[in-house]
């Protein structure tokens, strides 16, 4: 078995596997070592938001994850009645995708093997070591070694702990309960959300056709641990006194106990050793947020470890990695911590506090706000870029949409398609017109076009733009 590789990624889930195929687009010799010796068979994730479909189709895969998956149009912060609205953002996937992570894990999994990358189950990471240029991965499968090591082992990251680096937050305070089963009577309605006095519960298709996820705060068993068996009485009884209906769950695939536990790793880098996904941040599943911001820690990562590797780019560039993704991290920590509040008690006081959160939230423009931070859709890097994601503006750090442009002799291509092989891309709305990247990059590194003026609102008066391997602007010169 070989044992030595550029870069070695510990950690086969959604995260891993996604930035190993990051990193051989790109031309890296990488390994994903996974303890598991097969994939797992429960949906753990659900959620696939709008911005990590985006992501898919940056590298012209999408249509994988939407032939299994089933699109709803809405989401929900705090399990509150007015859902959160994702048709105004401007993206050709205004919607989550109902999609277990088994089937997204299977996908991703195909796309590594297709691509050459080595895939290892059942080796288990004991130890790492970095020696100089080197980081040494003791396992046991024996002792490989990497220029770097990616901890995407999840929250009980080994690489973590290994590396030094500090995982702070907040103790579980609550349990929850999940249940994957098939409804007998099942709702009429794709999604069924109740919170009152007698608890709080979702239920959501799980996109097989066949089953469906239960999510349940029953307020007499949150003191319950989380590593108590759950039973389908257990589920099924509450379920049904929140709701006034009984939809009958049967034939239990996966009942499991969850915790409110929320913490952020300090650091997202410590010397040659980093961290993405739930090894860099986790939190109880609110909003369906944590495989989604991992894929796009993943994403930010790839492409500049990948050049770092290659000598291609100063290795300062894997400090903007933390620089760009902890604060996102920090947002989620936040929200899902805010949303737990709203879930966990069954107080007058607290469902008089989701009335006004209710109301607040048909404004168009907090409801916007919040359908941004979780789909991904607003995540931008740098204050100005935050400012204009929400006018929908382009500017340095800010995301691009997949914008259909007029090439300079005739016929149209997606911005995106023009994104899959992971190079930069270069776009001239006028002839001579040109932005300027950084000072390392190569040109090897870039694909240059001349194109047609763009009627698009996000390009107007738009000159010349430069756009990352990850879909956001480098550098733009407009009038």
């Amino acid at each position: 078995m070989k044992k030595t590789y550029d870069v070695i990624v510990v950690g086969a889930g959604p995260v891993g596997l996604w930035l190993a195929c990051e990193l051989k687009l790109a031309g890296v010799d990488v390994a994903v070592i996974e303890r598991r010796t097969k994939r797992t068979a429960q949906s753990r994730a659900l959620t696939m938001h709008g911005r990590s479909l985006e992501v898919f189709a940056l590298r012209g895969i999408t249509d994988r994850f939407l032939s299994a998956g089933k699109p709803i149009p809405t989401g929900h912060y705090g399990a509150l009645d007015t859902r959160l609205d994702f048709s105004p953002f401007d993206t050709r996937f205004p919607y989550t995708l109902f999609i277990p992570q088994a089937m997204t894990e299977e996908r991703l999994e195909e796309r590594a093997t297709e691509m050459g990358v080595a895939v290892l189950h059942g080796i288990t990471v004991a130890g790492i070591r970095e020696d100089g240029d080197r980081v040494h991965v003791t396992a046991s499968g024996g002792e490989f070694s990497g220029s770097y090591v990616v901890g995407a082992d999840g929250a009980r990251s080994i690489v973590r702990e290994q590396a030094g680096i500090g995982y702070e937050g907040v103790e579980a305070r609550n349990s929850l309960m999940l249940a994957d089963v098939v409804l007998a009577a099942p709702p009429a309605r794709p999604v069924v959300s109740v919170t009152n006095e007698y608890g709080s519960v979702m239920i959501a298709p799980l996109g097989d056709g066949r089953r469906h996820r239960i999510v349940l705060v029953d307020p007499q068993r949150t003191h319950v641990s989380r590593t108590e068996p759950v039973t389908l009485e257990e589920v099924a009884r509450p379920t049904a006194r929140i709701i006034g209906e009984d939809y009958q769950p049967r034939d239990p695939i996966w009942l499991s106990r969850f915790a409110d536990e929320t913490r952020l790793a300090v650091a997202y880098r410590k010397g040659r050793v980093l961290l993405a996904g739930d090894a860099a941040h986790i939190h109880p599943p609110m909003g369906g947020q944590g495989m989604n911001v991992g894929l796009q820690d993943a994403l930010n990562l790839g492409w500049k470890l990948a050049a770092v590797v290659k000598g291609e780019a100063p290795e300062g560039l894997l400090d903007t990695y933390e620089a760009e993704r902890r604060p996102i991290g920090q947002i989620l920590y936040t929200n899902t911590l805010a949303q737990v509040g709203l879930v966990t008690r069954f107080d007058p006081a607290t469902l008089a506090l989701r009335e006004t959160l209710n109301e607040l939230l048909r404004i168009p423009a907090v409801n916007h706000r919040l359908a941004g931070e979780l789909s991904g859709f607003n995540v931008a890097y740098g204050a100005e870029a935050t400012a204009a994601a929400a006018s929908g503006r382009l500017t340095t750090g800010a995301r691009v949409p997949d914008i259909e442009l007029t090439a300079e002799h005739g016929g149209s291509i997606s911005l995106y398609r023009l994104l899959v092989d992971g190079h930069w891309l270069h776009l001239s709305f006028m002839p001579g017109a040109s932005v300027s990247g950084p000072d390392w990059l190569r040109s090897s590194s870039m694909k240059s076009l001349t194109v047609a003026p763009s009627s698009h609102p996000a390009l107007c008066g738009v000159r010349a733009l430069l756009v990352r391997p990850d879909g956001y602007v480098a550098a733009i010169d407009q009038e």
